[in-house]
């Protein structure tokens, strides 16, 4: 069997692909298989009312409602979860997976022997940047002071 000579081109492999592309994703802004960085919030969009939003595993990703179309997603801890949203009938309307990856960035591991410390750096400095799977004593240090300053803020918010 002879291969027709258009198809087994460069170009009409790739205008193939970029159709196939276009039919099988969603459309953007849409609720779909999400992937988003630790540490990070991102807005997803509903293609119609929900009345309720539940995430599988709140440990990895957490939720929080804006409004009937519009939730915040936070990527909290690496893994994968899904996400399920309800109609005001209690109809199922989205189950998407939703994957927590590691941050964009200038992130840098420093690895000594099997533990290792995760570190957030710019042009001038490197900051310890807690993330799953630190060596526990210097995790738990930070984590630590961060709890901490948020108590702090939140008694003065507070006005105590």
């Amino acid at each position: 069997m002879t291969i027709p000579r258009l198809m087994c081109s460069r170009s009409a492999f790739g205008f193939l692909a970029g159709i196939a592309a276009l039919t099988v994703a969603p459309p953007p802004g849409y609720a779909a298989d999400i992937a988003i960085p630790l540490d990070q919030v991102r807005i997803i969009t509903f293609k119609k009312p929900v009345k309720t939003v539940f995430v599988g595993n709140p440990v990895i990703a957490d939720i929080t409602v804006i409004d009937p179309l519009h939730v915040f997603l936070l990527g909290k801890s690496y893994g994968t979860t899904n996400m399920v949203a309800l109609d005001s009938a209690g109809h199922e309307t989205e189950n998407e997976q939703i994957t927590v990856l590691d941050r964009p960035g200038s992130v840098v591991t420093l690895q000594r022997g099997a533990g290792k410390t995760t570190l957030n750096c710019s042009s001038s400095r490197c900051e310890m940047a807690p993330t799953p799977g630190d060596e526990v004593t210097p995790f738990a240090a930070v984590t630590t002071e961060i709890d901490r300053r948020e108590s702090l803020s939140a008694k003065a918010a507070a006005g105590q």
